[in-house]
């Protein structure tokens, strides 16, 4: 279909201003009405949240007594930056594992309503955003300090004028604002972990300047090597060069594990800046925020597996423990000019995040279905850089009283390079001859047992273009709309090359000198014994050259209409349709061969979405919304190229015949607003999801996650939500500006794949029956079927103090399938169990001055994580280990 027919249709669509902002500015519409009158000084004292949203206004400001959640026209949860600061967390993902419906899986990944990442859509001022992680396409939020973030919206509910892949909701991140009065912030902080501080980690040296985040040179690719990759040619094992190459790969700074005795706490830096100015008849402003933290983390895994039906210990193929340290560097700024003029306006935001990953670990084991009698030890370290830049242009104007034009324009880049990842295996075999047998010994894959030290170089860069336009007209009264456009183009490159170091010749030399540590053992002299007439040949092999590098890229046309009005008195309709092209491409590059004609997805949707709101009373009121959305496959899922994440223990690999995903959803809710700020709220939701995408376990010398698509599944629960003040003025003075704060929320949910002995699902070509990887009635992967959280605090109404006490609650979810094969094994499960936070703020004014102290208690319950197979004789832990309770002070000032 081509895109000319639409256009008639939207030059005859009416618009319409959208109904959040639109909510804010009206006058007659029944939310409007219904608010109870508020002097000028409260208007100005209770300025509500910046939310930046696409086919919204720039900024939109709302009053205590206009609830933004309660006049807008979907259904939504914001998160101001009082809110934020209230919850404590450092970055804005642990701040949304407290909204309602949200939970918070992996590093950062915010999953809505038990839907995976996949089915969220994460936005920075209403643009897209890249994600600098090889398996996904959606960004880590742990990536955002809360610093930086001024609100974050949660909208469940779909409306047109969001992106398509709107399954479980979106999360819409707003940086801060143009200041209206000049301010200076600095604040610092430091933590401890109980598990971690002043305890025993691992680590390895690395360079001076690893403390920074930021490497000083020495792990530059070497010059042989990435003449190799520019030359893309794959490594002869027995040239020269592989020796040459090999020879300087290994060192004492990449590949010796250093014990640090005592760690050191975890600690933080943060500055901000902002002023304005008057230019006559217009009021420029700049801020500026720049944020430093540097936290350690030990964990103490038990990984246990077997591909078998048993959890018994002689069944086991592997059963372990491994003590994995992780020093995590981030470096954060932003940049942001606002220009306004009469009713106009114009920001540029600048975003850039550094997160880097110094990793080290040291694993025990033994593989019991094999050989109970051998031990094994392998060691593994690893340099993760992450970064994020994003540079956004806004602009809202209004060139009469009731059209506004909403421009936007971004680029946005992430990167992640990960050089000199390497792992080794030693194993001691238990002789009792007090021999070399007695010894741990690294036979370099040449013996029974033993495996390869390998060595990785990957670098994964995605950059994304957008752009957009909104138009919005109040044509009547009670009646409004808009129409808009919006433009996408996501471009990736990845490449990963692994290599194999291997040792062929005589095999008790090969045992004795494998004996030696691994910086020795590899050290540049021994790649040429050979040569001296020695039975010893170290080669360096290329075996992931055919799918070492592959290319991705998205393209996206949207356009959408709606409209938003009053269908009779107290019954309102925000009512629209979607228009999406897509042609979502992924391409694997193998060195040395023709490219294949990799994937290409090219789809085009209609997406339809209205939502119908009564007003019962002027404090309460029902929402019924219905839509129709769409998940496509993550870039790297499209390719059949393995790639191994540490933080999960897993090798990942792709499909090239996996589908777009459709969502059919329907929502119904409940509110009343009783007072002001106080609310509760009941909802229900269901989704039937047609051919959702999931993951799947497979062995095959080695465990490996692959993704299929199943025939259909079905979601739906209910959500329940209250927040309540208690004034406490009648217990004395002391207490008479002081009042108890209340929120809490639940949400059931309940999902179930549909699959019959009919249906089939296409992996790597081949089709094949579903039930062969998916069970009828299974859950969707990621679901937690409770999750609650309780905020319970005492806060001084006229200054800065809070005791906030947090509980959260996540039920067992499934993290992946278990074993398909000739057997199937039952799935895996997490279990994130309950959590005890209490945050602490108090201020203290010194002159005009405020310092604000801050103390945090985390995971007061110790909870561990916990992640296993439950068998008939037993459980199988697959990823189990404790986490520490985490205390922290700061101190910030404002002047």
């Amino acid at each position: 279909m081509t895109k000319s027919p639409l256009v008639p249709l939207l030059l005859l669509s009416t618009v319409m201003t959208p109904g959040i902002a639109q909510a804010q500015d009206s006058d007659t519409t029944p939310e409007t009405l219904a608010a109870p009158a508020e002097t000028a000084q409260d208007e100005a004292e209770n300025d509500g949240p910046d939310v930046s949203i696409p086919g919204g206004a720039i900024i939109v400001t709302g009053r205590r007594t206009v609830n933004v959640e309660r006049s807008a026209t979907e259904v939504l949860s914001v998160l101001s930056s009082e809110d934020i600061a209230r919850t404590g967390e450092g970055d804005i993902a642990g701040a949304l594992g407290h909204v309602t419906g949200l939970s918070v899986v992996g590093n950062g990944y915010v999953y809505v309503r038990g839907l995976g990442d996949r089915y969220s859509l994460a936005l920075l001022n209403g643009s897209p955003l890249p994600s600098p992680e090889p398996l996904k396409r959606v960004v880590p939020l742990d990536l955002f300090p809360t610093s930086v973030v001024a609100s974050s919206m949660v909208q469940k509910s779909y409306s047109v004028n969001f992106p398509g892949e709107f399954g479980g909701g979106v999360i819409n991140l707003t940086t801060q604002a143009v200041p209206e009065e000049s301010f200076l912030k600095i604040g610092g902080g430091i933590g401890w972990d109980s598990e971690t501080t002043n305890k025993l980690s691992y680590s390895y040296y690395g360079s001076k300047t690893d403390w920074t985040g930021y490497d000083n040179g020495l792990r530059r690719v070497p010059h042989d090597m990435q003449a190799l990759f520019d030359s893309n040619l794959a490594l002869n094992p027995t040239s020269e060069l592989a020796d040459d190459i090999g020879s300087i790969l290994f060192t004492p700074r990449n590949s010796v594990i250093q014990t640090i005795e005592n760690t050191q706490p975890n600690f933080s830096a943060d500055l901000s800046a902002g002023t304005s100015f008057d230019l006559g008849g217009a009021t420029l402003g700049v801020i500026a925020t720049a944020g430093y933290s540097n936290t350690t983390q030990t964990r103490q895994a038990l990984r246990q597996s077997t591909q078998l039906l048993s959890g018994a210990y002689e069944d086991r193929d592997q059963d372990g423990t491994t003590v994995q340290s992780d020093n995590r560097v981030i470096v954060n700024g932003l940049l942001g000019l606002g220009l306004e003029w009469g009713e106009n306006s114009i920001r540029w935001t600048n975003v850039y995040i550094h997160d880097t990953d110094k990793y080290a670990a040291l694993a025990s084991f033994k593989q019991p279905q094999q050989n109970d009698d051998w031990d094994f030890m392998e060691q593994s370290t690893g340099w993760y850089e992450r970064q994020l830049i994003d540079s956004q242009f806004t602009g809202e104007f209004k060139p009469t009283d009731d059209t506004t034009i909403d421009l936007r324009a971004g680029y946005a880049n992430s990167k992640r390079i990960a050089p000199y990842e390497i792992v080794s295996r030693y194993i001691r075999r238990n002789t009792g001859d007090g021999g070399v047998g007695d010894l741990f010994t690294n036979a370099l894959g040449s013996g029974t047992g033993s495996a390869p030290t390998s060595i990785s170089f990957s670098r994964l860069n995605e950059d994304v273009w957008s752009a957009g336009a909104d138009v919005s007209h109040r044509f009547s009264t009670n009646w409004s709309g808009t129409v808009g456009y919006a433009y996408q183009i996501n471009s990736r490159e990845s490449r990963q090359r692994q290599f194999l170091v291997i040792a062929n010749g005589d095999s008790e030399l090969i045992e004795a000198l494998g004996t030696a540590r691994l910086d020795v053992l590899l050290q540049t002299g021994q790649w040429y014994l050979d040569r001296t007439g020695l039975d010893y040949d170290l080669q360096l092999q290329d075996p992931t050259a055919p799918y070492a590098n592959y290319r991705a890229r998205l393209l996206n046309h949207a356009f959408y209409a709606k409209v938003d009005g009053t269908l009779a008195y107290g019954l309102t309709l925000d009512a629209g349709v979607r228009w999406e092209w897509a042609k979502e491409q992924s391409l694997l590059v193998p060195v040395e061969g023709v490219a294949e004609s990799g994937v290409t997805l090219k789809n085009e949707y209609f997406l339809p979405a209205a939502t119908l709101t009564y007003e019962i009373d002027p404090e309460m009121q029902i929402r019924i919304n219905g839509s129709k959305t769409i998940a496509r496959p993550q870039f790297r899922e499209l390719i059949f190229q393995n790639f191994f994440d540490p933080e999960t223990n897993r090798t990942y690999q792709g499909n090239p015949q996996l589908i777009d995903s459709q969502l059919y959803n329907a929502e119904a809710r409940w509110e009343w607003y009783f007072n002001r700020d106080e609310h509760v709220s009941l909802g229900g939701f269901y989704k039937h999801i047609k051919n959702p995408i999931e993951s799947y376990l497979l062995y095959s010398n080695g465990y490996f996650t692959r993704y299929a698509n199943a025939p259909s599944a079905d979601l739906y629960g209910a959500e329940v939500e209250l927040q309540k003040y208690f004034d406490l003025y009648n217990l004395g003075s002391f207490f008479e500006t002081r009042r108890i704060a209340v929120n809490a929320n639940y949400t059931y949910t309940k999902s179930q794949l549909n699959v019959t002995a009919d249906d089939v699902t296409n992996v790597n070509g081949f089709l094949s029956a579903a039930t062969n990887y998916f069970v009828d009635g299974a859950p969707l992967t990621g679901q937690s079927k409770h999750i609650a959280n309780l905020q319970f605090g005492l806060e001084d109404t006229d200054s800065l103090s809070q005791q906030t006490i947090m509980l959260n609650y996540a039920s067992k979810r499934v993290t992946s399938r278990g074993v398909n094969g000739t057997i199937r094994q039952p799935d895996i499960f997490e279990h994130p169990g309950f959590t005890i936070d209490v945050i602490v703020r108090q201020g203290i004014m010194i002159g005009a001055s405020e310092l604000e102290l801050k103390f945090e208690g985390r995971n007061l319950t110790g909870r561990a994580h916990k992640e296993y197979q439950s068998f008939e004789d037993g459980d199988v832990q697959f990823n189990t280990y404790a986490l520490g309770r985490v205390f922290k002070a700061s101190a910030s000032i404002k002047f």
